[in-house]
């Protein structure tokens, strides 16, 4: 575990020799050791802990930030998302999206950081990615309210819940779900980035909506090409009201994870769906083997993964009953 300043990783012990060396034993010693951490920050800008000592952030390979989350879930927080999926499969909006907030929990042994993303011949029918955020719990808590979630946080990072879509459509028809075709691969990173950083970037949340909103870009780019922009202002259900809904009835505990579902245009799910809205013979667009995707959030960095295939060509589509 390192602590990033101006471009330099610092070992933690480098910094104060009390301070736990992994994320879920800081997580679980959160104030303390983010006074500590902080108080090390302090002494680098001020020379009294040299620089030497720092590591080039290019010289490294970043795992996930939370590498072992307790759990992982995921939300449905932005409206446009949502509404646009279900005008693409000429649907009407659902009342219940503005009612209350919703998740589902996805595998947290599958928690990927920056780099290589191993999929199944099956995940390549319609591979997908999802344009997220994330938040990692900081304090145990349970039945919070809304008005103390955001004292739960430690830290917010970008989320890509990498989609099968063929597999998720599939198992979804038998109201269950999603849950195979999104339990390969959630890549989160490239590094947790405390609330006190992201202050400046405050904002406030949707009308009769609490807690905490920041105006982030939120920006998808596959090989280079920027294929999705959006905004984490633009979430209708803020993290402090999904945190209220998730413990309500259940014990959160640091290194949780919630994710804040897909950003407007932010898979190709959606951006496929209105464009054959205009042209039916639109050639549909998705991931391909050695694909380089990386999301970029203003204030949170840029999460790079690459799509690789695994040396197996097991099918569990193959294996369908007829």
């Amino acid at each position: 575990m390192g602590l990033l300043v101006d471009g330099l990783l610092y070992e933690m012990e480098a910094l104060h020799p009390d301070l736990p060396p992994n994320m879920s034993m800081f997580l679980n010693y959160w104030e303390d050791a983010k006074s500590m951490a902080l108080g090390g920050q302090m002494m680098i800008a001020e020379g009294k802990i040299s620089k030497n000592k720092g590591i080039p952030i290019e010289s490294v390979e970043l795992l996930a930030p939370v590498p072992f989350p307790n759990s992982c879930r995921d939300g449905y927080a932005f409206r446009q998302h949502v509404a646009a999926a279900r005008r693409n499969r000429k649907v009407e909006m659902i009342p219940e999206f503005d009612q209350f907030p919703v998740f589902y929990f996805t595998n947290h042994h599958g928690i990927k950081g920056p780099g290589e993303i191993l999929c199944m011949p099956d995940h390549f029918y319609k591979l997908d990615f999802e344009l997220e955020c994330a938040i990692v719990i900081g304090k145990h808590g349970r039945n919070i309210r809304v008005e103390h979630a955001d004292d739960h946080i430690a830290g917010l990072m970008i989320m890509n819940d990498f989609s099968a879509r063929r597999l998720q459509m599939e198992e979804m028809q038998l109201n269950l779900g999603p849950a195979k075709g999104k339990d390969f691969a959630t890549s989160i990173g490239p590094w947790l980035v405390t609330p006190d950083e992201l202050a400046p970037y405050e904002t406030s949340p949707k009308e009769n909506h609490f807690g905490k909103s920041w105006n982030l870009k939120m920006q998808c780019r596959i090989n280079g090409e920027l294929v999705s922009q959006g905004n984490l202002g633009d979430m209708d259900w803020t993290f402090a009201e999904l945190i209220e809904r998730a413990s309500y009835g259940v014990d959160l505990f640091p290194g949780d994870i919630i994710g804040s579902g897909t950003v407007g245009t932010g898979c190709l799910l959606e951006l496929n769906g209105t464009a054959k809205l205009s042209d039916p013979d639109y050639q549909e667009r998705w991931l391909q083997e050695g694909d380089v995707i990386e999301l970029e959030v203003e204030g949170l960095g840029v999460l790079s993964n690459t799509i690789v295939r695994e040396e197996d060509d097991f099918s569990i589509l193959d294996k369908k009953l007829s």
